[in-house]
Protein backbone atom coordinates (compact mmCIF):
# COMPACT_ATOMS: atom_id res chain seq x y z
CA UNK A 1 0.00 0.00 0.00
CA UNK A 2 1.67 3.32 -1.14
CA UNK A 3 1.43 6.53 0.90
CA UNK A 4 -1.14 7.62 -1.87
CA UNK A 5 -3.20 4.96 -1.78
CA UNK A 6 -3.28 5.68 2.21
CA UNK A 7 -4.57 9.46 1.55
CA UNK A 8 -8.28 8.29 1.42
CA UNK A 9 -8.53 5.22 3.66
CA UNK A 10 -10.39 5.00 7.12
CA UNK A 11 -8.57 4.34 10.51
CA UNK A 12 -11.34 1.89 10.42
CA UNK A 13 -9.85 0.00 7.29
CA UNK A 14 -6.01 0.60 8.21
CA UNK A 15 -6.99 -1.19 11.43
CA UNK A 16 -8.33 -4.02 9.69
CA UNK A 17 -5.63 -4.31 7.89
CA UNK A 18 -3.20 -4.08 10.49
CA UNK A 19 -4.54 -6.42 12.47
CA UNK A 20 -4.15 -8.77 9.91
CA UNK A 21 -0.84 -8.29 9.36
CA UNK A 22 -0.17 -5.22 6.99
CA UNK A 23 2.24 -3.47 8.57
CA UNK A 24 2.34 -0.95 5.96
CA UNK A 25 -1.50 -0.18 7.30
CA UNK A 26 0.01 -0.03 10.70
CA UNK A 27 2.80 2.39 10.09
CA UNK A 28 0.22 4.77 8.33
CA UNK A 29 -2.20 4.31 11.32
CA UNK A 30 0.74 5.49 13.91
CA UNK A 31 1.69 8.08 11.41
CA UNK A 32 -1.60 9.81 11.17
CA UNK A 33 -2.06 10.18 15.10
CA UNK A 34 1.44 10.36 16.38
CA UNK A 35 1.44 14.56 15.80
CA UNK A 36 -0.47 15.34 17.99
CA UNK A 37 0.01 12.31 20.65
CA UNK A 38 3.93 13.37 20.69
CA UNK A 39 2.62 17.56 20.79
CA UNK A 40 0.00 16.63 23.84
CA UNK A 41 2.88 14.73 25.72
CA UNK A 42 5.46 17.42 24.61
CA UNK A 43 3.26 20.38 26.00
CA UNK A 44 2.37 18.03 29.69
CA UNK A 45 5.73 17.56 30.27
CA UNK A 46 7.80 20.33 28.32
CA UNK A 47 10.70 17.80 27.64
CA UNK A 48 11.27 16.30 24.36
CA UNK A 49 13.25 13.04 25.51
CA UNK A 50 10.16 12.02 27.52
CA UNK A 51 7.63 13.09 24.89
CA UNK A 52 9.18 10.85 22.37
CA UNK A 53 9.46 8.28 25.22
CA UNK A 54 5.73 8.64 26.04
CA UNK A 55 4.95 8.77 22.46
CA UNK A 56 6.33 5.09 21.97
CA UNK A 57 4.70 3.60 25.05
CA UNK A 58 1.61 4.95 24.29
CA UNK A 59 1.68 3.64 21.15
CA UNK A 60 2.46 -0.24 21.88
CA UNK A 61 -0.63 0.08 24.70
CA UNK A 62 -2.46 1.29 21.62
CA UNK A 63 -1.26 -1.13 18.86
CA UNK A 64 -1.49 -4.29 21.10
CA UNK A 65 -4.89 -2.95 22.04
CA UNK A 66 -6.56 -2.62 18.15
CA UNK A 67 -8.18 -5.96 18.78
CA UNK A 68 -10.15 -4.78 21.45
CA UNK A 69 -11.43 -1.79 19.66
CA UNK A 70 -14.71 -1.47 18.81
CA UNK A 71 -15.77 1.20 16.94
CA UNK A 72 -18.13 2.70 18.91
CA UNK A 73 -16.72 6.03 19.42
CA UNK A 74 -14.06 7.50 16.48
CA UNK A 75 -11.03 5.79 16.70
CA UNK A 76 -8.69 9.05 17.27
CA UNK A 77 -11.24 9.56 20.36
CA UNK A 78 -10.00 5.77 21.45
CA UNK A 79 -6.28 6.73 21.07
CA UNK A 80 -6.29 9.82 22.99
CA UNK A 81 -8.29 8.51 25.83
CA UNK A 82 -5.57 5.74 26.03
CA UNK A 83 -2.96 8.84 25.74
CA UNK A 84 -4.19 10.73 28.22
CA UNK A 85 -4.90 8.22 30.78
CA UNK A 86 -1.08 7.43 30.37
CA UNK A 87 0.18 11.03 30.81
CA UNK A 88 -1.67 11.32 34.19
CA UNK A 89 -0.70 8.40 35.69
CA UNK A 90 2.97 8.53 35.13
CA UNK A 91 5.55 9.61 37.36
CA UNK A 92 6.65 13.63 37.64
CA UNK A 93 9.04 14.27 34.90
CA UNK A 94 10.14 16.96 32.51
CA UNK A 95 9.48 20.64 33.75
CA UNK A 96 7.30 19.40 35.77
CA UNK A 97 10.42 18.90 38.49
CA UNK A 98 12.05 22.22 38.17
CA UNK A 99 8.23 24.00 38.35
CA UNK A 100 5.89 25.10 41.41
CA UNK A 101 2.73 26.95 41.70
CA UNK A 102 2.42 30.41 39.52
CA UNK A 103 3.91 33.02 42.19
CA UNK A 104 6.99 30.91 42.71
CA UNK A 105 7.11 30.11 38.51
CA UNK A 106 6.53 34.21 37.91
CA UNK A 107 9.29 35.35 40.98
CA UNK A 108 11.91 32.80 39.42
CA UNK A 109 12.00 34.45 35.96
CA UNK A 110 11.45 37.60 37.08
CA UNK A 111 14.99 36.89 39.28
CA UNK A 112 16.69 36.35 36.24
CA UNK A 113 18.11 39.38 34.77
CA UNK A 114 17.29 41.68 31.74
CA UNK A 115 20.34 41.78 29.44
CA UNK A 116 20.84 43.37 25.80
CA UNK A 117 19.98 41.15 22.97
CA UNK A 118 23.42 42.47 21.51
CA UNK A 119 26.65 42.75 23.63
CA UNK A 120 30.48 42.84 22.29
CA UNK A 121 29.31 42.69 18.68
CA UNK A 122 27.58 39.43 19.20
CA UNK A 123 23.77 39.60 19.20
CA UNK A 124 21.31 36.80 20.06
CA UNK A 125 19.46 35.07 17.31
CA UNK A 126 15.33 35.67 16.57
CA UNK A 127 15.12 31.63 17.02
CA UNK A 128 16.57 31.75 20.18
CA UNK A 129 14.59 34.35 21.68
CA UNK A 130 11.77 32.45 20.15
CA UNK A 131 12.89 29.40 22.16
CA UNK A 132 12.84 31.16 25.64
CA UNK A 133 9.21 32.18 24.84
CA UNK A 134 7.56 29.23 24.10
CA UNK A 135 9.98 27.46 26.79
CA UNK A 136 8.72 30.35 29.68
CA UNK A 137 5.39 29.83 28.33
CA UNK A 138 5.29 26.10 28.25
CA UNK A 139 6.79 25.98 31.79
CA UNK A 140 3.54 28.38 32.86
CA UNK A 141 1.52 25.13 31.75
CA UNK A 142 3.16 23.04 34.62
CA UNK A 143 1.25 25.41 36.86
CA UNK A 144 -1.73 23.65 36.67
CA UNK A 145 -2.32 20.60 37.79
CA UNK A 146 -2.26 17.46 35.28
CA UNK A 147 -6.09 17.19 34.79
CA UNK A 148 -6.24 21.07 34.27
CA UNK A 149 -3.25 20.88 32.12
CA UNK A 150 -4.44 18.54 29.71
CA UNK A 151 -7.83 20.27 29.64
CA UNK A 152 -6.23 23.04 28.83
CA UNK A 153 -4.02 21.71 26.13
CA UNK A 154 -6.96 19.40 24.29
CA UNK A 155 -9.46 22.10 24.51
CA UNK A 156 -7.94 25.73 24.28
CA UNK A 157 -4.87 24.68 22.02
CA UNK A 158 -5.66 21.58 20.10
CA UNK A 159 -9.46 22.74 19.37
CA UNK A 160 -10.76 19.34 20.88
CA UNK A 161 -14.34 19.96 21.71
CA UNK A 162 -16.45 19.42 24.82
CA UNK A 163 -17.91 16.15 23.93
CA UNK A 164 -14.98 14.81 22.59
CA UNK A 165 -12.67 16.07 25.47
CA UNK A 166 -15.65 14.94 28.06
CA UNK A 167 -15.67 11.26 26.39
CA UNK A 168 -11.05 11.31 26.46
CA UNK A 169 -11.60 12.35 30.25
CA UNK A 170 -14.25 10.36 31.50
CA UNK A 171 -16.26 14.03 32.19
CA UNK A 172 -19.53 15.13 30.52
CA UNK A 173 -18.78 17.64 28.15
CA UNK A 174 -20.62 20.50 30.80
CA UNK A 175 -18.19 19.29 33.13
CA UNK A 176 -15.24 19.51 30.38
CA UNK A 177 -16.36 23.17 29.80
CA UNK A 178 -16.14 24.25 33.16
CA UNK A 179 -12.78 22.64 33.93
CA UNK A 180 -11.25 24.56 30.95
CA UNK A 181 -12.98 27.72 31.90
CA UNK A 182 -11.37 27.18 34.95
CA UNK A 183 -7.95 26.44 33.36
CA UNK A 184 -8.24 29.59 31.04
CA UNK A 185 -9.15 31.76 34.10
CA UNK A 186 -5.84 30.92 36.18
CA UNK A 187 -3.37 30.97 33.03
CA UNK A 188 -4.86 34.41 31.93
CA UNK A 189 -4.95 36.41 35.93
CA UNK A 190 -1.36 35.26 35.91
CA UNK A 191 -0.39 35.66 32.85
CA UNK A 192 -2.02 39.15 33.21
CA UNK A 193 -0.41 40.49 35.96
CA UNK A 194 2.90 39.34 35.30
CA UNK A 195 3.68 38.40 31.50
CA UNK A 196 4.50 41.27 28.84
CA UNK A 197 3.09 39.13 26.44
CA UNK A 198 -0.43 39.53 27.77
CA UNK A 199 -0.13 43.15 29.08
CA UNK A 200 2.44 45.21 27.93
CA UNK A 201 2.23 46.98 31.25
CA UNK A 202 4.74 44.25 32.50
CA UNK A 203 8.18 44.87 32.79
CA UNK A 204 9.19 41.14 31.92
CA UNK A 205 9.70 40.80 27.96
CA UNK A 206 11.49 37.54 26.56
CA UNK A 207 13.93 39.30 24.74
CA UNK A 208 14.98 41.59 27.66
CA UNK A 209 15.76 37.76 29.19
CA UNK A 210 17.42 35.64 26.68
CA UNK A 211 20.76 36.28 26.91
CA UNK A 212 20.94 35.81 30.76
CA UNK A 213 19.06 32.15 29.99
CA UNK A 214 21.47 31.47 27.59
CA UNK A 215 24.27 32.52 30.16
CA UNK A 216 22.64 30.26 32.67
CA UNK A 217 22.99 27.21 31.09
CA UNK A 218 19.11 27.21 30.84
CA UNK A 219 18.48 27.60 27.24
CA UNK A 220 21.01 26.12 24.48
CA UNK A 221 20.94 28.49 21.05
CA UNK A 222 22.84 24.87 19.60
CA UNK A 223 19.90 22.60 21.05
CA UNK A 224 17.06 24.41 20.78
CA UNK A 225 13.83 22.20 22.19
CA UNK A 226 10.75 24.05 21.33
CA UNK A 227 11.43 26.05 18.54
CA UNK A 228 13.52 24.20 15.96
CA UNK A 229 12.53 21.39 13.22
CA UNK A 230 8.72 23.24 12.82
CA UNK A 231 6.69 23.79 9.82
CA UNK A 232 3.43 24.79 11.15
CA UNK A 233 1.74 26.48 14.57
CA UNK A 234 -0.74 24.81 16.70
CA UNK A 235 -3.72 27.06 14.91
CA UNK A 236 -2.72 25.36 12.13
CA UNK A 237 -2.97 21.61 13.35
CA UNK A 238 -5.86 22.63 15.49
CA UNK A 239 -7.62 24.46 12.23
CA UNK A 240 -8.33 27.23 14.80
CA UNK A 241 -7.61 31.01 14.38
CA UNK A 242 -6.99 34.18 15.70
CA UNK A 243 -9.95 35.50 14.81
CA UNK A 244 -12.11 32.45 16.40
CA UNK A 245 -10.64 32.54 19.76
CA UNK A 246 -10.23 36.21 20.63
CA UNK A 247 -13.95 36.82 21.61
CA UNK A 248 -13.48 38.42 24.78
CA UNK A 249 -10.35 39.99 26.21
CA UNK A 250 -9.96 37.28 28.53
CA UNK A 251 -8.89 34.87 25.91
CA UNK A 252 -6.63 37.27 24.39
CA UNK A 253 -4.01 34.97 26.00
CA UNK A 254 -3.96 31.99 24.31
CA UNK A 255 -2.88 33.30 21.51
CA UNK A 256 0.71 32.66 22.96
CA UNK A 257 -0.01 29.59 23.18
CA UNK A 258 -1.77 28.51 19.82
CA UNK A 259 1.74 30.75 18.43
CA UNK A 260 3.72 27.25 19.80
CA UNK A 261 5.65 25.47 17.27
CA UNK A 262 4.20 22.29 15.80
CA UNK A 263 7.49 20.00 16.85
CA UNK A 264 8.49 17.30 14.78
CA UNK A 265 10.30 14.31 16.53
CA UNK A 266 13.40 13.83 16.26
CA UNK A 267 13.18 9.81 17.23
CA UNK A 268 12.09 7.25 14.65
CA UNK A 269 9.02 6.36 16.66
CA UNK A 270 7.55 4.71 13.91
CA UNK A 271 10.41 2.54 13.22
CA UNK A 272 11.01 1.31 17.23
CA UNK A 273 7.56 0.71 17.64
CA UNK A 274 7.44 -1.62 14.07
CA UNK A 275 10.67 -3.19 15.29
CA UNK A 276 9.34 -4.31 18.31
CA UNK A 277 9.54 -7.80 18.37
CA UNK A 278 6.49 -8.57 20.32
CA UNK A 279 4.47 -6.48 18.71
CA UNK A 280 5.73 -8.35 14.95
CA UNK A 281 5.01 -11.47 16.87
CA UNK A 282 1.68 -10.25 18.14
CA UNK A 283 0.46 -8.74 14.92
CA UNK A 284 2.70 -11.67 12.14
CA UNK A 285 4.09 -8.49 10.56
CA UNK A 286 5.71 -9.01 7.43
Amino acid sequence: MSAAEDNGLADQVLIERAIEGDREALNALVTRHQPLVFNVALKMFGSRTDAEDLTQEIFIRVITSLRTFRAESAFSTWLYRIAVNHLLKTRRRGLELDTGDFETYFDKVAAVPDEPLEMGGVRIAGSTVEELRVRCTTGMLMCLDREQRVVFILGAMFNVGDVTGGEVLGLTPGNFRVRLHRARRDLYQWMNRRCGLVNQANPCRCHKKTRAFVRLGLVDPQQLVFSADHRHRIEELSHLHAREVMETVDSLHERVFLEHPVQLSRARIVDEILGNTTLRTFFKLT
